[in-house]
């Protein structure tokens, strides 16, 4: 969703208040003023869209995680891949069909092309239904049997490794409504983890040892951190999401490279946001004792890393 009205006033009241009256020639000399000294919240903001993640791994497929609203820009941009000669073929990989993780293909561009092949990989045996029931006509107007595209629908089991877009991939159940899956993606000795939508609940961690080993010495860890802690332990227990602490908690006993604070919580305001990033830096500082540093960054949307 586009930021709020009133979000955009305190942006820009706050850059006027910061600016302490200096003018600019041009905007390009503004817009120089603002990344060098207004802070993120400020200058920019987290975004609005929903889950939906592409890892880059080769030209041979798109790979993508889930199918939120970030979807449709997502397949904007791969139709301009694919006229510079990028193959056709897109790998999705579903945590779970809650409408916040599958809103956005309805929308998608490359599932009208005739020419494209779309491979749907999830744990659940019925994401073919939910993704047909979105589109039946008293919620869409496009029904799912119109779309041109070639769409297969894959289903695996936790912990058997199968091979997809040139890459080795498992997944694992998680705590969540209807059950969602994390998966992990390996190449050519290389690991990124997504794993949202998982609750992991403080006063049980001796049985996240499953986590630990599944986060195990991953170069990026793409988490579910949408509370603080104190959120998860009381409003917000058995709600099937996480928090900032125990991901820095599971990545560091895993010997992760680096987190992805990421589902970030939608009624927060992108101050709201940048406590959290910050709280869980100094958290990461207080305890890594005598491991390796672990990273932490926080999604954004539009945000591109390099493994």
């Amino acid at each position: 969703m586009a930021p709020r009205a009133d979000a955009i006033l305190a942006k820009v009241a706050r850059a006027l208040v910061a600016a302490k009256g200096r003018t600019f020639a041009n905007e390009d000399e503004a817009a120089d003023f603002a990344l060098a000294e207004l802070d993120f919240p400020t200058r920019g903001g987290f975004g609005g869209a929903s889950p939906c993640v592409e890892i880059e791994a080769g030209e041979e497929a798109f790979v993508i995680c889930d199918l939120g609203s970030g979807l449709r820009e997502l397949g904007v941009s791969a139709a301009r891949r694919c006229a510079e000669g990028h193959p056709r073929v897109y790998h999705v990989f579903l945590s779970h069909m809650h409408w916040d993780h599958i809103m956005g293909f309805p929308y998608f561009g490359p599932a009208h092309d005739p020419g494209a092949t779309i491979v749907i990989h999830s744990g659940h045996p019925d994401a073919k239904q939910a993704l047909r029931r979105q589109q039946e006509e008293i919620s869409f107007p496009v029904p799912f049997d119109a779309l041109k595209a070639r769409i297969e629908f894959e289903v695996h089991k936790p912990w058997v490794p199968f091979r997809a877009a040139g890459l080795d991939v498992s997944l694992v159940r998680q705590s969540h409504a209807h059950e969602s899956f994390g998966y992990r993606f390996e190449r050519r000795g290389k690991a990124v983890v997504y794993s949202t939508d998982s609750e992991h609940k403080p006063e049980n961690m001796e049985a996240e040892g499953v986590f630990e080993g599944f986060f195990e010495k991953a170069d990026l860890v793409i988490c579910d951190t949408m509370y603080s802690l104190g959120e998860t332990v009381s409003l917000k227990q058995d709600s099937g999401h996480s928090s900032n602490i125990v991901a820095v908690d599971l990545c560091h006993d895993a010997g992760a490279k680096r987190l992805a604070l990421f589902h970030h919580e939608p009624s927060y305001s992108d101050a709201d946001i940048q406590r959290m990033f910050e709280d869980t830096l100094r958290y990461e500082e207080m305890v890594r004792a005598d491991r390796p540093k672990l990273e932490v960054v926080c999604a954004y949307d539009g945000l591109e890393l390099e493994v």
